[in-house]
């Protein structure tokens, strides 16, 4: 299955790569776009910019929510649905990227949708 801090090899990731900017779409329709990403092995993952659909709220995704990359396009698609993802642990700070307890929750809360 793999760590949920990690992309799956066949998304095509390519070592630091940069997805900023790029569009994160679910199954169900777009989320936002890619505001800053965390390529440090073991931790990554994407900040993403949802604009109004969260009034203004970023999200933290894990590598390992991303099913595929879409560099043509500049999308990156994603396992949980729109709603899945809003009800994922609140995301408020850059510090909280560092945080074992808040990386945690996330790590839990992502998993959890993978059964």
């Amino acid at each position: 299955m793999g760590s949920v801090w990690m992309y799956a090899p066949e998304i095509g990731y390519g070592a630091q790569q940069s997805l900023v900017g790029f569009t994160v779409e679910a199954a169900d329709g777009v989320i936002g776009h890619v505001d800053r990403q965390q390529d440090q092995p073991g931790m990554q993952h994407l900040v993403v910019d949802t604009g109004v659909w969260k009034f203004g709220r970023s999200v933290l995704i894990p590598a390992g929510a991303v099913t595929g990359i879409d560099t043509e396009a500049q999308k990156v698609h994603v396992a949980p649905s729109r709603e899945e993802i809003k009800a994922a642990p609140r995301f408020a700070t850059d510090s909280e990227t560092a945080d074992p307890g808040y990386l945690s929750g996330v790590g839990d809360y992502y998993l959890s949708l993978r059964t």
